[in-house]
């Protein structure tokens, strides 16, 4: 039966199997002392989430408030000492 969560000592003991239900189950987590430390993903998955599409300034430039006019007040304060 598939699974989709390992502690570290399973994972560690069966990494090929984590592997193999990562291609066909998808993404396998990893647990530690029954805290979530890490998911492991598909290289494509990790493609995916992780490519750009377009720069810093074309983000800001498609942005809907643009030109929403926010007037952004700064309260006045002591300098740091």
């Amino acid at each position: 039966m598939p699974r989709d969560t390992w502690t570290a000592a399973e994972a560690k003991a069966h990494f090929s199997e984590v592997l193999d239900q990562v291609q066909s189950d998808g993404p396998q987590t990893i647990t530690r002392k029954g805290r979530v430390m890490a998911v492991v993903v598909s290289f494509e998955e990790w493609q995916r989430k992780t490519q750009r599409t377009g720069t810093l300034a074309e983000f800001f430039s498609e942005s809907p408030l643009r030109n929403a006019k926010i007037t952004v007040t700064r309260l006045p304060d002591a300098p740091r000492s």
